[in-house]
């Protein structure tokens, strides 16, 4: 199960006590707001792409969109999700629980400026009904981020 495997990636780290296994789900950036009593926004919403049938996540502020002319102007092409039912096979989290930790080795994570402005965000702990809270420096190590991009909107 992916909630185990991304306990297990952050073992031993200050993140450890922070993941969040809650009682109702947290599969939607509205479910996970709700669940751990934070503004929808705090969500860190990790959306999955292929990019040259390349997986890689983009982590946006959970109320963001992509905005498909300044994802063109990022990565040269049209933004294309992975399918829902194929998530799990090109990253390793199942959608609802998708998160930059614990993912497959050749997955890229891009971190969006929309989430610069929170202190602590919650992205998914890869399961449906987990999170884990986190400083935005936080996220940038244990994410293994790329770099920052700019392809949302609100």
């Amino acid at each position: 199960m992916s909630l185990e495997k991304v306990q297990k990636y952050l073992q031993g780290t200050e993140l450890e006590e922070k993941i969040i296994v809650l009682e109702e789900s947290s599969a939607t950036v509205e479910l996970a707001a709700k669940a751990l009593g934070c503004e929808p926004d705090r969500i860190a919403k990790t959306l999955s792409f292929l990019l040259d049938e390349q997986p890689i996540l983009i982590v946006v502020s959970g109320e963001s969109k992509i905005d498909n002319k300044k994802y063109k102007a990022q990565f040269h092409t049209k933004a294309k999700m992975i399918p829902f039912g194929e998530v799990e096979k090109w990253i390793g989290h199942a959608p609802g629980g998708v998160c930059p930790f614990g993912v497959k080795e050749n997955v890229k994570v891009y971190l969006d400026e929309s989430l610069k402005q929170y202190e602590v965000v919650f992205p998914a702990a890869g399961s449906g009904n987990s999170a884990v809270e986190m400083t935005i420096p936080q996220l940038e190590k244990y994410s293994g981020n790329s770099e920052w991009i700019d392809v949302s909107k609100k």
